[in-house]
């Protein structure tokens, strides 16, 4: 590719906007986690309206936790899920993960998806909201960190962190400090569109080579 066709592919590539794949992670009965992924939307329209955001709610997603072998081809089940949800996150520019804490760490429904794909993540930010408990979700978010660093995926620095009904956070998902908390996700998002954009221009100068 020539200099010029190299420029061409960058602008063209820069001014699209950002496709943010958001990643609702609970499953459980009676969540809070599609409450929290509708503030979050909202929120995060009045405070970037340039970007485009793409809900996967793994309640709707049916992978099941038998996988193939190495080299294996997917059950029709699990091919059929797959055709769904991996072109999304193949298209995504970035990620915004949706997540409460469970023991400690996060839904195994969310890491399920996480090992059913590899080259999705890949050279990709993630920015994380969590909710939840006196630590509003932040051990899960910790240890998520590590999983995408393995995935060859970058997590930003600033989270969004909505703690329980006790301490700022709605039995409706909303939370009650909201100037706060909007805050908190615009910070979030500057960081995410940054490296989305920034990491966007570089695969389409050069294909990642993880």
């Amino acid at each position: 590719m020539s200099v010029a066709e190299t420029t061409t592919v960058a602008r063209t590539t820069e001014d699209r906007p950002l496709r943010v794949a958001v990643i609702v992670g609970s499953v459980r009965e009676g969540r809070l986690g599609p409450a929290v992924t509708d503030w979050f939307l909202g929120t995060a329209a009045e405070a970037d309206p340039g970007l485009e955001f793409d809900v996967i709610d793994l309640a709707e997603v049916d992978l099941p936790l038998v996988m193939p072998g190495w080299g294996g081809t997917p059950s029709p089940e699990a091919a059929a899920a797959l055709r769904d949800v991996s072109p999304r996150l193949a298209g995504a520019d970035a990620f915004v993960v949706v997540t409460p804490e469970y023991n400690h760490s996060f839904p195994a429904a969310l890491k399920n998806l996480l090992d059913w794909h590899l080259r999705e993540w890949q050279a990709k930010p993630v920015g994380f909201v969590s909710y939840g408990g006196l630590g509003g979700g932040l051990r899960a978010v910790e240890q998520l960190r590590l999983v995408f660093a393995e995935l060859h995926a970058l997590t930003v620095r600033d989270s969004v962190s909505l703690h329980g009904p006790w301490s700022g956070l709605g039995e409706d998902g909303v939370p009650r400090d909201a100037e706060v908390c909007a805050g908190a996700v615009k910070g979030m998002l500057g960081q995410l569109t940054w490296w989305g954009r920034a990491l966007r221009s570089a695969r389409a100068e050069r294909p990642y080579a993880g």
